[in-house]
């Protein structure tokens, strides 16, 4: 089975979006679909146990070249995540990209061109992207 292009998902989302027809309510669902994004995640950490967070500031001197810094910036994680975990993350994700699938559509805008368009930008200010 061959991955889906974004321009194949948005048009299956386009055929099976019935419901939530509704600007509004596309952009409440693909919020909560967010929100149900953070909630696994904190769930991994606070239920499962699987990951946990360290969190503490990261040091920075302006006299590190990049790669030093890439490499010595934490990512606050410990861990790595169980395959219930991991099942639970990946449907959770497939819900919000599957509304923002379903925003674009609504707005009229293809996800291939933002993908594209994020790219540019990133390949274009390199480190100044900083996002």
């Amino acid at each position: 089975m061959s991955v889906p292009t974004l321009e194949q998902f948005q048009h299956q989302v386009s055929e099976l979006l019935l419901r939530h027809r509704s600007l509004l309510d596309v952009m409440s669902k693909h919020g909560q679909a967010g929100a149900s994004v953070n909630r696994a995640v904190a769930k991994a950490v606070t239920e499962c146990g699987c990951i946990g967070l360290h969190a503490r500031r990261q040091e920075f001197t302006d006299n590190l070249e990049l790669e030093q810094a890439k490499s010595q910036f934490e990512n606050h994680m410990e861990g790595q995540l169980c395959e219930h975990c991991r099942d639970v993350l990946q449907a959770e994700l497939g819900k919000s990209l599957f509304y923002m699938s379903a925003l674009c559509n609504l707005l009229q805008i293809s996800m291939d061109d933002v993908v594209a368009h994020e790219s540019e930008k990133c390949a274009t200010l390199g480190i100044f992207n900083l996002t």
